[in-house]
């Protein structure tokens, strides 16, 4: 099966099963659409109006446009939480101010967990939260401890999972019993399987680089002492895709070479696809807000095996949770140090 046909087929939303997901933060859905694909009901919060419906056109659980605060109440009965606090607290490009920053979002995500007590819970964020701010990661993981959760972390690279971009992501899970990471993949997926259709068949004069920009771009690449242009390689798997270097002719933008020489910054579904989103997966908003979308989404692809795990724990492990729970349970609390 091809790429493009495991996409479309693959990541179609299933028959809900009785498990119910929250997705805090939840952008335009590419985390609750892999956990829809799997079986999960799905039901996000997510600030951006446009992001929110989005989410809703294409997803059949329902995406609330609200700014969540530490004072938001949700529906019990969530068996996951999942999410993707802002990362720009945590992130180089973000200045890495970390918990001083007011778009820091764990004490949002804490507090849903101590409210909702799920029975296992993740978030994403960017692999900067291991080094810088490391520090802050131990207090959000102690925090969460003190509920009684069992903590794991893993640097994630979406590339071993079917997804055609080395993207390399922090995945946290809480639990209560025994929960497997999914298994890495051998086989890389190249810009080519993924976009190679759409390369030469895409006319946007306007997206093609202008000798000025050539100009530009060779400075930039000549200053950051990239020994080969930073094009798109149809053999190789794409570099990591940001809100910045697709959304905007930047130096460091993502970009393709056509056959007459020219080139050209990729398109809203051409970074959709390096994403892992199916080809009937629609973006609403403007075309710049579609790429802030699809930079700032978990890749469905990724997201659908880890939705997997998740399911394979909730279907096998109830008794060992009643147990940890019964014996290791450890008085709440210590998360207020971090509001």
């Amino acid at each position: 099966m091809s790429y493009i046909a495991q996409l479309n087929h693959q990541l179609r939303p299933q028959p809900s099963t009785a498990y119910r997901v929250l997705d805090l933060f939840a952008g335009c859905g590419g985390l609750s659409l892999g956990f829809e694909a799997a079986g999960f009901h799905s039901v996000g919060y997510e600030m951006d109006e446009r992001a929110a419906e989005t989410y809703s056109k294409n997803l059949k659980g329902p995406c609330y446009a609200q700014k969540l605060s530490i004072e938001t109440e949700y529906d019990l009965g969530f068996d996951v939480v999942i999410g993707g606090p802002p990362c720009q607290p945590f992130s180089v490009g973000g200045h890495q101010k970390g918990v001083s920053d007011e778009r820091n979002g764990f004490p949002i995500f804490i507090k849903a967990v101590e409210q909702l007590q799920p029975r296992l819970f993740m978030f994403e964020n960017v692999r900067g939260m291991l080094y810088a701010n490391k520090w802050y990661l131990d207090e959000v993981t102690a925090s969460l401890r003190s509920m009684g959760y069992r903590i794991e972390h893993r640097l994630l690279n979406a590339v071993h999972y079917g997804v055609p971009q080395n993207r390399e992501r922090l995945f946290v899970v809480g639990h209560k019993a025994k929960f497997h990471f999914p298994k890495p993949q051998h086989h890389k997926v190249t810009v080519g399987e993924a976009i190679g259709d759409l390369v030469e068949t895409i006319m946007d004069e306007s997206k093609i680089l202008t000798p000025s920009m050539d100009v530009y771009v060779a400075k930039y690449e000549k200053a950051s002492s990239c020994i080969n242009p930073r094009d798109l390689y149809m053999e190789k798997p794409a570099r990591t895709l940001t809100c910045r270097n697709i959304a905007a002719p930047t130096g460091d933008m993502q970009r393709v070479k056509l056959q007459d020489g020219r080139r050209r910054r990729i398109s809203v579904r051409e970074a959709a696809r390096l994403q892992s989103f199916p080809d009937w997966f629609e973006f609403v908003g403007t075309e710049t807000n579609q790429y802030y979308q699809i930079g700032n989404a978990v890749p469905p692809l990724l997201a659908y095996q880890l939705a997997q795990s998740v399911r394979a724990y909730l279907e096998e492990t109830v008794d060992e949770e009643i147990e940890l729970t019964a014996t290791n349970h450890v008085p709440t609390g210590i998360q207020m140090q971090l509001f």
